[in-house]
């Protein structure tokens, strides 16, 4: 086992990673910006070195200087959380280069699986189900000649984008090439890959993620699905699990799924392969997220699986202790992510508790809300026997929290789960601003 690894994150993550490692024995360092000297993390940890200045491209995306952390502290190991770091080849590449273990898959599985057109192309070889689409389009031209064939509306998507980047939605040949260079100089700047395909857009349909674990020897398990198609701008708002309206067949073949796409990658550690379910029952592969998801703590409630300790005993060779058949999935659980809509000081905190409620942030009393950062500051997560009883011990958590100083969307999470449709699970990925309009909700 690993005696001391480095976070390269920040935030509540980088709390979620410290505890996992306190539990576990393990020494931990926290890298931190100047803007965040003062933080939990920081706080937290056994050591502490400052990378950079405030901006994330100065610190947490500055990768010669994790690295010469990690060097300086002597940990064996580094685990990047989600975000910043943690889905960069080059980023694991100079690990591996320098003798560092990477808390995830190898740096030649991110570059493959990173890559959505190539990753499509896998799950087309291995029979998993691809939304119609096409390879890179090099032009404005090829790309209105295809679109013709796949027929209006469709996606713009770029084969390296992520948390809604490089994506655009096109309802009619007149908006294609706007759309085109948009997506394809958003994603350049963004990823430094400007490289876009088409992929038809399907309506009514839910976003279901499934969550796997893979050890260096062979073992793969599923620990089920995760809804998360409640989104705003292609940022998801909150998630449970288990799906509402997933059967047990569709449950086991899209299980079957993930895992296969798990083998042909030739993956290792945590992943979670996504898929879109329309509502005859047939679903597609989307893509791969090769790291932790925000969203884990659900699946780890309904499992029993810390998915966080077994990330760091994957990438320290010790296989799963147990098989597919040992997974029993329980009641039901449900993620709130609170948001900052504005900078400034937290005066005043009072964080809910009760059975199964927990909070996970890295927010204390008096702590800054800085600019330079995603607004995300914490994540409530409940877990109830049934969904009905989700429901209620959210819509009560959320009574509970209070953040004063700031403002955040607290409310407007409030409001969605006291929404009738949303009681009735009827919702899909494009129904969340209006479920939000009908609470008087405005959105930003």
């Amino acid at each position: 086992m690993f005696s001391k690894i480095l976070i390269a994150n920040r935030g509540e993550v980088a709390v979620r990673i410290i505890r996992a490692c306190k539990e576990m024995g393990i020494e931990t360092v926290a890298v931190y910006s100047e803007a965040d000297q003062n933080s939990l993390p920081v706080a937290l940890a056994d050591e502490r070195i400052c990378i950079g200045s405030n901006a994330a491209a100065d610190s947490y995306l500055n990768q010669k200087n994790i690295i010469s952390a990690a060097l300086a502290s002597n940990a064996e190991a580094i685990h990047p959380g989600y975000g910043f770091l943690s889905e960069n080849p080059e980023f694991a590449a100079l690990c591996e280069e320098k003798g560092i273990i990477f808390i995830g898959p190898d740096s030649n599985v991110l570059r493959a699986m990173g890559d959505k057109d190539n990753s499509r192309q896998l799950m087309k070889e291995i029979g998993v189900p691809v939304v119609p689409g096409t390879e890179i389009l090099h032009d404005p031209a090829e790309a209105k000649r295809l679109a013709a064939e796949i027929g209006y509306p469709i996606l713009v998507k770029a084969t390296a984008g992520g948390g809604g980047k490089g994506i655009r939605v096109v309802e009619r040949e007149e908006d294609l090439e706007h759309a085109f260079l948009a997506a394809s100089e958003e994603a350049k700047s963004a990823f430094g890959n400007g490289d876009v395909f088409l992929e038809k857009y399907l309506t009514s349909v839910r976003h279901v993620e499934m969550q796997v674990l893979a050890d260096a020897f062979g073992n793969i398990v599923c620990l089920g699905e995760r809804d998360c198609s409640l989104q705003l701008n292609k940022q998801k708002v909150l998630e449970e699990t288990p799906c509402l309206v997933m059967t047990e067949d569709i449950r086991k073949r899209m299980m079957d799924a993930a895992v296969k796409a798990a083998k042909a990658a030739n993956y290792v550690n945590a992943g979670t392969v996504e898929f879109l379910l329309a509502p005859d029952g047939n679903f597609y592969f989307i893509e791969m997220n090769t790291r932790l998801q925000v969203e884990h703590p659900i699946t780890e409630e309904i499992s029993d699986v810390d998915i966080v300790k077994w990330q760091i005993r994957i990438a320290c060779q010790i296989p799963l202790d147990f098989t597919q058949e040992d997974i029993h999935l329980h009641g039901h659980s449900m993620e709130c992510r609170i948001n900052a809509r504005s900078t400034g000081q937290v005066d005043f905190l009072h964080i809910p508790g009760g059975s199964r409620v927990h909070f996970d942030t890295a927010l204390v009393q008096d702590c800054l809300i800085v600019p330079f950062y995603d607004s995300m500051i914490g994540k409530l997560i409940v877990y109830a026997k049934t969904r009905e009883d989700a429901i209620r011990k959210m819509e009560a958590a959320l009574c509970e929290m209070v953040i004063h100083g700031i403002h955040t969307n607290i409310e407007d999470q409030l409001r969605l789960v006291r929404n009738p449709r949303f009681q009735k699970g009827d919702y899909d990925t494009l129904i969340l601003p209006e479920l939000l309009a009908e609470g008087g909700t405005e959105l930003e």
